[in-house]
């Protein structure tokens, strides 16, 4: 039996097998009004019809103000929850779970997408806002961003419950609160972002204080819905977020209503990462070992025999995958042939399966 196509169960959602597409950005709402495209249904469906046991969303914004680009996904009003619906209802039509990843991009947010000819923040005029952070300090080469005041943290974490509520309506299964990436929880989580002086800075309890807040609140509000948090497990930088930081706040989290962890690294500050396949597999396997919790890795997977290794051997519970999902939107079919597993293809490709 493969250990990757086994199906795993968080809380009450079972899910067909261990091979999840990574949430990833595609910066394809030309209106800026945060509602998802045909785009975001072909590409996200096509996920799912290649058989991935969760497909997520990109990053998608809780507020106007928390996205990355003016081109990024919302789900902040009524219009967006119709037009993921659409989305959620093909993607259990094929037998995955479909996921929302609640994302606030702090000083990070208002951005050009990567492909634009410009490059840093998008300023007021072209559609731009003032972002904003925990400290006023910018990320290299943006602009900076507005510290938020004490008064308005309680704000932030009523748009991830409000936005949490609203993705059951539109048919989501599993909620994931983006803490990693250097966006707005990353950086009160680390000290390399984080210079405030109030109950929301300082100490490892302080800086992760608004990360449990919203974990909190939102288990309280969605129920028996799975709750995912995505840590970036270093910031690759002495002095900064670390592995150990993590393992302790991932069991603070679990404590407060998280089920599940996706562990990533990166993105706060600038930084050598050393590339190469499953690089960040350690993270989650020490992750997981020290804090006794489950997790997912991520970071160049792109074979079945290396993600069904990765499971087996117990280093992550779930492999999560992004770039090869982007190359061969039915990699769990391939999968499933290469280790010898019998899946259900989709009967409209039944002709393809391979012999």
């Amino acid at each position: 039996m493969s250990q990757l196509f086994s199906p795993i169960t968080l809380r009450s959602t079972e899910v067909a097998n261990r091979i999840w597409t990574a949430p990833m950005c595609q910066y394809s709402v030309d209106l800026e009004d945060g509602v998802p495209t045909d785009w975001h249904l072909v590409n996200l469906g096509s996920f799912a019809r290649g058989g991935a046991g969760m497909v997520f969303t990109e990053a998608t914004a809780v507020s106007p103000e928390g996205r990355i680009s003016p081109q990024d996904t919302g789900i902040w009003n009524d219009e967006q929850v119709q037009a993921w619906s659409r989305i959620t209802s093909f993607i259990r039509s094929q037998g995955s779970v479909p996921a929302i990843q609640l994302a606030h991009a702090g000083r990070k947010g208002s951005t050009y997408k990567p492909w634009s000819t410009a490059h840093g923040t998008v300023p007021v005029e072209e559609g731009g806002w003032m972002p904003v952070a925990p400290s006023a300090v910018a990320f290299d080469g943006y602009a900076t961003p507005r510290a938020l005041d004490l008064d308005e943290i309680p704000g932030v974490v009523d748009s991830f419950v409000a936005s949490g509520l609203r993705a059951l309506e539109a048919g989501f299964e599993v909620l994931e609160v983006h803490a990693a990436h250097g966006y707005l929880l990353h950086e009160f989580l680390s000290p390399l972002s984080n210079f405030r002086e109030d109950a929301y800075g300082g100490s490892l309890e302080n800086r992760a204080r608004l990360l449990l807040e919203i974990v909190r609140a939102l288990r309280a509000a969605v129920g028996d819905i799975p709750v995912l948090v995505r840590f970036s497990a270093t910031d690759w930088t002495d002095g900064g977020w670390d592995e150990e930081q993590t393992a302790t706040v991932a069991g603070w989290a679990q404590d407060a209503g998280a089920d599940f962890f996706d562990i990533s690294s990166g993105g706060l500050v600038p930084a050598q990462i050393p590339l190469s396949a499953g690089y960040q597999v350690p993270f989650a396997h020490g992750i997981r070992s020290s804090a006794e919790v489950p997790v997912s890795a991520v970071g160049l997977i792109s074979d079945a025999e290396q993600a069904e290794a990765i499971v087996a051997e117990g280093r992550a519970d779930v492999v999560m995958m992004a770039r090869e999902f982007l190359r061969d939107p039915h990699f769990p079919l391939r999968a499933a042939h290469e280790l010898g597993f019998p899946i259900v293809y989709p009967p409209q490709y039944e002709r393809a399966r391979f012999r």
